[in-house]
């Protein structure tokens, strides 16, 4: 067996000639003199040789079209106290900055990964080190290599680290509250580890005058809400303030680290709207406020000097899997009979979901390595090297601390922070970080811009037609469906709903609401599947479906939108997000609206208390009560009713996302599982069984 040193002595002999030429050449703009490494540059991307690594090169070149992008720069990847010292035949850090000083580089990139209870919404990357061994990540992760990194061998290598991937936002949006929380991430967000751990790296490393801190922020589709983008900016702030950080040892921050959200959208944007209703109210982007990554960032490092970061900060953006090139790649905005058909239509980014982040099937080799590409960028870069696997998609034992995480699984239905949908992943895949020949394949082949010098064959593999689809709710003027995935080759990207033959919208989940119908009448429903390369399969068998009479539901002018916050059904409070929207061609007055959710409060005390947590007009806006209904319905013997004190809500408008939450007064439990009102979606749809009430007139939903 080879020797990690003789391996090594091959693959140098081997790139020899690219070591002469300027490797990473969409970087370098020149070659100066390597900066004093004293002083730090604004932009270390700028005129800068970027080192390759000679490793993860040779794979790249060894699979059909990767030698036309086997000489661009990536980050290695430090996922384990054993990756500094060598794991196997991998180099070690050491050897990796050797080799850059071989090759002629003045710029190294080096992701740092391996916090206490690292990424705790997602097994798959999981790491060795427990929620509470902060000190051995100090002593035997971080210390060992900023040792090394401050070998005055490497003074003038300009060296860029990644903080720590997926840690801090998940202390934002999955460490209680919401359905996709979990308790790991609630221990870390309690124990302080991550922000001490994040703290710890950036004041150790920032001290060495070379090294160039970037802290991992997410993406778009995880902290560009509201309600999760400030707060995000300000949780990097207390984490580059605390164990003895200050601002000034972080010189900026990356989003899509390891992700797949399209760098531009350039077929819609945020602002517009469709038949009076806003792009916003689309299921995918879900009241989002940005809808790519460039938008994001370039508003992010706003916010991030507004809360006190140096108003010199640059942002990176990962560009090595969001190219989403290939046959599915749209050429113009979507059709205009919906707000939906329009964004799915005109997407770049053709995920089933955007919380979907596992080997997605479809994905393509984004923009090249390039420095300063746009205003308040440093540059886009190769984060996550093309080819090397997000996570398994069947369990495997292995020595990594890595875990099999189900959003890995191309069969696996989702969870709350996916919008229960489908996983898009490729099957057979290996451990996170491990070479994965068939997705780096794919990735070549759909790469956007496209490469040169090949690919492979186009999909041609249609997937099976769906299965199962039956008919969920009804109201007076809406039908609602469900079914079963399909499966596919390479995987579904959306479903094609038809109406008597006629498309009349597409879903990137297996349900789908048809709105604006007639009441009392029947009608007839199809669905197809539809992959990335634009393979349609059969249509389903047919399902009928009648509207109920006319009179509450679909009347008026106004809708009422719900999501479920709460991940449990029988603990103490009833949490869930409101949203009303006016369909209508004019402005409503919202003092006289009334919203009623109805539930039962089972045993224990008769009074109640409310609270709003949060409502984008504001919770001095919103008044909330409970009051028995007199109802004998099932799950019905209360209501919540919540009001608005004054204001107009404009004609396609939404009051946007209104958080609530009840708990009776002695804090007993509840059984939400029979409630009227409830159900289990986690992202925000059409709700008939919640009433809308304009004075004394039920103009939405169904009473019971």
């Amino acid at each position: 067996m080879r020797s990690r040193s003789s391996t090594l002595h091959g693959i140098r002999r081997k790139f020899a000639a690219l070591s002469a030429l300027a490797i990473g050449a969409a970087l370098a703009v020149a070659v100066p003199t390597p900066a004093s490494a004293a002083a730090r540059v604004d932009n270390p991307y700028a005129g800068a040789k970027a080192y390759v690594n000679p490793q993860w090169s040779a794979k790249a070149a060894a699979e059909p079209g990767g030698s036309v992008i086997a000489d661009e720069p990536s980050f290695v990847w430090m996922d384990r106290i054993a990756a500094i010292g060598g794991a196997g035949d991998a180099m070690s850090l050491r050897e990796h900055l050797d080799e850059a000083l071989d090759q002629g580089a003045n710029l190294f990139q080096v992701v740092i990964y391996d916090l206490p209870g690292r990424d705790c919404a997602a097994l798959a990357s999981n790491g060795e080190l427990g929620p509470t061994e902060l000190d051995r990540y100090k002593t035997e992760y971080i210390n060992p290599i900023a040792d090394i990194l401050d070998d005055p061998a490497y003074a003038n290598l300009r060296i860029v680290t990644i903080i720590e991937p997926d840690s801090l936002p998940n202390l934002v949006t999955n460490a209680g509250g919401t359905a996709g929380s979990t308790t790991q991430c609630a221990t870390m967000k309690a124990n302080g580890n991550y922000e001490k751990g994040v703290g710890y790296a950036l004041h150790t490393l920032g001290a060495i005058p070379n090294v160039y801190n970037y802290v991992d922020a997410g993406h778009h589709g995880w902290l560009g809400w509201d309600t999760n983008f400030v707060p995000a900016a300000q949780e990097f702030k207390k984490a580059a303030t605390t164990e003895g950080a200050t601002v000034a040892d972080v010189q900026g921050f990356i989003v899509n680290t390891a992700n797949y959200s399209a760098l531009k959208e350039p077929y819609f944007k945020v602002t517009d709207s469709v038949n009076g209703t806003t792009v916003r109210q689309s299921k995918w982007v879900d009241w989002n406020f940005y809808v790519d990554e460039l938008s994001f960032a370039q508003a992010l490092r706003t916010e991030l000097v507004n809360q006190g970061f140096a108003s010199n900060i640059g942002m990176l953006i990962d560009t090595a899997r969001n190219g989403w090139g290939g046959s599915a790649r749209p050429t113009a905005a979507g059709p205009l009979t919906n707000v939906d058909d329009y964004v799915n239509g005109g997407r770049i980014d053709r995920r089933i979901h955007p919380g979907n982040w596992c080997n997605q099937s479809g994905a393509g080799i984004g923009e090249r390595p390039t420095s300063a590409p746009e205003a308040g960028i440093d540059a886009y870069v190769w984060a996550k090297p093309p080819g090397e696997s997000d996570g398994n998609s069947q369990p495997i034992e292995n020595d990594e601390g890595k875990g099999f995480d189900q959003m890995c699984d191309p069969t696996y239905g989702g969870n709350g922070r996916n919008g229960n949908s489908p996983t898009g992943a490729l099957a057979n895949s290996p451990l996170a970080g491990h070479w994965f020949s068939a997705q780096f394949q794919e990735l070549v082949r759909n790469a956007y811009p496209p490469l040169g010098g090949g690919g492979g064959d186009d999909d041609t593999q249609a997937p099976s037609a769906p299965t199962g689809l039956t008919v969920t709710g009804k109201t007076s003027g809406s039908v609602s469906l469900s079914w079963s995935a399909s499966t596919d080759n390479t995987g579904v990207t959306a479903y094609d709903v038809y109406r008597a033959g006629v498309q009349v919208g597409s879903s990137a989940t297996t349900s789908f609401t048809d709105t604006g119908l007639t009441a009392s009448t029947a009608y007839s429903y199809t669905v197809k599947a539809r992959d990335a390369a634009g393979n349609v399969s059969a249509a389903s068998a047919a399902v009928s479906a009648t509207t109920s009479a006319g009179g509450g539901t679909g009347t008026g002018t106004l809708k009422v939108q719900y999501k479920n916050n709460d991940s449990s059904a029988t603990d103490n409070q009833i949490r869930m997000g409101l949203q009303l929207v006016n369909t209508g061609s004019t402005a409503v007055n919202l003092s006289t609206v009334k919203v009623r959710y109805w539930f039962t409060p089972e045993a224990g005390a008769s009074t109640f208390g409310t609270a709003c947590d949060y409502a984008v007009l504001g919770c001095g806006s919103v008044t909330t009560g409970v009051t028995a209904s007199g109802s004998s319905a099932a799950g019905a013997s209360h209501y919540l009713e919540v009001g608005f004190g004054s204001g107009t809500l404009a004609a396609g408008a939404s009051t946007g996302e209104i958080q609530l939450r009840l708990n009776k007064s002695d804090w007993s439990n509840f059984n939400e599982a029979d409630d009227y009102s409830r159900t289990t979606n986690t992202a925000y749809a059409d709700a008939s069984k919640i009433g809308v009430y304009v004075g004394s007139t039920l103009t939405w939903g169904t009473a019971p």
